[in-house]
């Protein structure tokens, strides 16, 4: 079958992308190991699945830009097979409503659950699911994140294959009662993710970075009906962003700031530690956001490391000397990790190649 794929660009509503703005606290990305089943799983949004039994919730969700905590709970397990990416969420919500049915639609407009996923932790070419408790969806592919001024979304892009389920423990879109909240469970393919035919994606002991999202509105009630709840002016208040893996910045499209899934094959416990190399991904990524404000305040970019940090930077025990070339397209951030001897370079577009 061919398919016409349309290119739209999407304006979202929980970015802030003016001001490159950054928490001045460091982000360390949370991490889980994602154990493989070997009982199938049916997807029904029921959590007490025997093998959903055997193993451990996340931590509780976190405000994205703070260390504020949510008004509700929302907690994610994670499991694997050959053929599935298999998540978990429960969310606690003592008033569950949606009025979203149609596919493809901007769902976060209603309380939501969204899945980022960068197979390659590269930034670019990423993938998100939106879900709502009516269990429609919007999953759509980025070719990089929104930061870059050329930001474009492929929203015809479908999950071949996705299966999903919502529980509901209470009533949907009644305000006469009190509910406990929502459960999603869901199922996606590996096969979507393939880059070709051929590919051979399945993360056997390998780690994919992963962050789950919860959007949470404050509500009135008008004629019966839920609805998202606006201030004096008649503008919507701003809705809640709760996560997995903090960002300490209103803004998802940061992938190098997503937590860290390790898809184990070990039977039992198994243990993941964020590899060092990724650190020096991390150093790279606070010069190209040092840049892009530096840009925005001189109208050129900076010439010289020493313009935007210092010039040698700590990572434990070792020194890591980035190099910054200048070109006439914008410039190169180069450094090599004392830790693998491979070299990173960092693009003006936040696109890192290793060598």
């Amino acid at each position: 079958m061919h398919l016409k794929l349309k290119w739209v660009t999407v304006v979202l509503g929980f970015l802030s992308i003016s001001g490159y703005s950054q928490s001045k606290n460091t982000i360390i990305p949370k991490t889980y190991v994602a154990a493989k089943t070997t009982t199938p799983i049916v997807i029904d949004g029921d959590e007490s699945d025997v093998s959903w039994n055997k193993v451990e919730w996340t931590a509780l969700f976190e405000d994205i830009e703070n260390n504020v905590k949510p008004k509700y709970a929302t907690k994610v397990k994670m499991l694997w097979d050959e053929t599935n990416f298999y998540i978990l969420a429960k969310i606690d919500e003592p008033h569950v409503w949606a009025n979203l049915k149609q596919r493809d639609t901007i769902i976060f407009y209603n309380n939501d659950f969204e899945v980022f996923i960068d197979p390659d932790s590269d930034t670019f070419n990423y993938y998100e699911l939106e879900i709502n408790a009516l269990n429609t969806a919007w999953d759509l592919f980025l070719s990089k994140p929104y930061r870059e001024n050329d930001n474009v979304v492929l929203n015809d892009w479908n999950i071949p294959g996705l299966k999903s389920a919502v529980k509901i423990n209470g009533t949907l879109n009644n305000p006469n009662d009190t509910d406990q909240g929502w459960v999603l469970e869901m199922a996606i393919p590996w096969a979507s993710y393939k880059t070709s035919y051929f590919d051979k994606n399945v993360p056997v002991d390998k780690f994919w970075r992963v962050n789950f999202s919860r959007v949470n509105w404050q509500h009135d009630i008008k004629n019966g009906s839920y609805e998202r709840k606006k201030d004096a002016n008649g503008k919507f208040l701003p809705e809640y962003n709760w996560v997995w893996s903090p960002m300490g910045v209103i803004n998802m499209h940061e992938p190098e700031k997503w937590g860290y899934v390790y898809f184990s094959s070990k039977e039992g416990k198994d243990n993941f530690t964020i590899p060092q190399d990724e650190k020096v991904r991390w150093e790279l990524y606070n010069l190209y956001r040092f840049q892009k404000e530096y840009f925005e305040k001189h109208k050129v970019w900076a010439k010289s490391i020493a313009d935007l940090t210092k010039e040698t930077i700590r990572i434990e025990d070792k020194i890591l000397k980035p190099v910054l070339e200048n070109h006439t397209a914008g410039y190169n951030i180069s450094v090599k990790s004392p830790f693998s001897n491979q070299t990173f370079l960092i693009r003006q577009d936040g696109k890192i190649i290793v060598y």
